[in-house]
């Protein structure tokens, strides 16, 4: 085991995928004999030890640079329950440490032109840059905000290329005027409800459209999913262009977990093209939850909020990852994930302050089933000062059965459903599907004024049939105008 990172190395170190000059080879050979033992060290190429508290996050099995996932636990990683949550003793050791806020800078994916190879070589000739008499002197000074400077000055190039620029600030979208129905409903200051509609396993899209027209006139925007549990299903950007095709207003998904850097900026563009306007960017459930047989685990070339940083420069910058101009931008409000009820709320506030700060300007949450335990993790981002730059959406699902509710609080990362709704559900019996019906419409009346609750989203994960019902009765319905006869 690493001496300073708690868990076990997941995979060897990385090798160059070319042939290195030989001093650069010794060089590396002595950072990973140095690094292995003590970090557990892959050779990554974009040392972040620093801003990880001096825990390598490539022990993170999916890989991800960022922060934790939607799974995140005090007792294990989901993907690997033999290990620790990586990013959770991360954030742990960083709050004690009172480094918590170096937490918030976007990193940057991997340069696999580096992977491999060593990152000390980079510090030295950045030093050179800088100047060696200068640093020596900066860090020898007795004002901590010269030292603190100083280092900087050497490390912050090292870890931020030129490509990626990341910081720990926020940046407001670069427009004035909504973009979707959905932001300007959600600007105009409305209680929205949002509602996902499951893709078709088949070609067939008969049963898609009709839930389309089902639910459209009682939600400002549709969902669809992108192959949940890692299990195929029609492409959410070929649903989402259905949706805009029969009038209505869809929110694509779009997983990190399926995505390379390159067919991120590729896909989005097509889709804006075919008149996409809300992205929401996730970084997918792991293969470990896929049917046999699974691809790969331990690689995910971006993560969700690289993601965010990614199409935000693209829509307000006009610029690929890759630093070419575009003349025509496209445009779309940017959506992220978010989970009050993994890990600890404090962390997870720094984890949604730094989606909001990448580009995120809605959140749908994870499944809500305690009303009091979401108020905790809004008073965290409110502690943060970000409820007034970004929208949330609070995550509904009525449940249908007690092997529903059962499910989804021991096998689904992040949910947590209380012991008495539990005890409602088995006590129904033959009436759990009306008892799921109106637990849904307690927390939808429990939640919704709440500060910094923006509306609803409802997933009915199949059971589509029930949104109408259940936003009519909550008090959530359209305008009339817009209600079917």
């Amino acid at each position: 085991m690493p001496g300073f990172t708690p868990g076990r190395r997941w995979q060897p170190p990385y090798l160059p995928f070319k042939r290195e000059p030989f001093g650069a080879r010794v060089l590396e050979s002595v950072e990973r004999m140095v690094k292995g033992p003590m970090f557990g060290c892959r050779m990554c190429g974009n040392c972040l030890l620093q801003e990880t508290a001096f825990i390598c996050p490539m022990e993170c099995p999916k890989g991800v640079r960022n922060g934790p996932c939607g799974g995140s636990t005090e007792e294990h990683c989901y993907v690997d329950e033999t290990r620790p949550c990586i990013w959770y003793k991360i954030y742990d050791r960083a709050f004690k440490m009172g480094r918590e806020e170096m937490l918030l800078e976007v990193l940057p994916p991997l340069d696999w032109d580096k992977v491999g190879t060593e990152t000390w070589g980079d510090v030295i000739a950045q030093v050179r840059k800088v100047g060696a008499g200068k640093f020596v002197h900066g860090m020898l000074s007795k004002d901590p905000a010269t030292r603190a400077v100083t280092w900087d000055s050497v490390f912050r190039p090292v870890r931020q290329p030129d490509w990626w620029q990341g910081d720990a600030k926020y940046h407001p979208p670069a427009y004035s005027e909504p973009v979707s129905e959905l932001e300007r409903r959600l600007k105009a200051g409305e209680f929205v409800v949002t509602c996902e509609v499951a893709p078709p396993v088949t070609t067939a899209t008969k049963k898609l459209i009709q839930n389309i027209e089902m639910v459209k006139p009682y939600v400002a925007a549709i969902n669809f999913t992108d192959c949940p549990s890692a299990t195929p299903r029609m492409s959410s950007w070929a649903c989402s262009t259905l949706a805009v095709q029969n009038g209505a207003e869809p929110v694509m998904q779009i997983a990190a977990r399926d995505r390379t850097r390159v067919g991120l900026q590729a896909e989005v563009l097509g889709a804006n093209a075919l008149g996409v306007r809300n992205i929401l960017c996730l970084s997918g459930d792991s293969m470990k939850m896929a049917p046999q047989p699974r691809g790969r685990m331990d690689v995910v070339d971006i993560d969700s909020v690289q993601m965010l940083w990614i199409l935000r420069r693209m829509r307000d910058e006009g610029k690929y990852l890759d630093g070419r101009s575009m003349k025509f931008p496209p445009k779309y409000f940017l959506g992220a994930a978010a989970s009050p009820f993994a890990s600890e709320p404090r962390f997870q506030a720094i984890r949604e302050h730094k989606k909001v700060n990448a580009g995120a300007q809605f959140f749908q949450t994870n499944l809500v089933y305690d009303p009091d335990g979401l108020e905790i993790w809004l008073n965290e981002l409110a502690k943060r000062n970000i409820l007034d730059k970004v929208y949330i959406l609070v995550g509904i699902t009525p449940l249908k059965s007690l092997k529903v509710a059962q499910y989804m609080h021991n096998e689904v990362p992040g949910v947590f459903i209380p012991e008495k709704l539990m005890k409602r559900m088995e006590q129904a019996g033959d009436g759990a599907e009306e008892e799921g019906v109106q637990i849904a419409l307690e927390l939808i009346e429990a939640v919704k004024d709440k500060q910094g609750v923006n509306g609803i989203h409802l997933m009915a994960v199949g059971w589509e049939e029930i949104v109408p019902r259940i936003i009519t009765e909550a008090g959530l319905a359209a305008a009339p105008q817009l209600q079917p006869a």
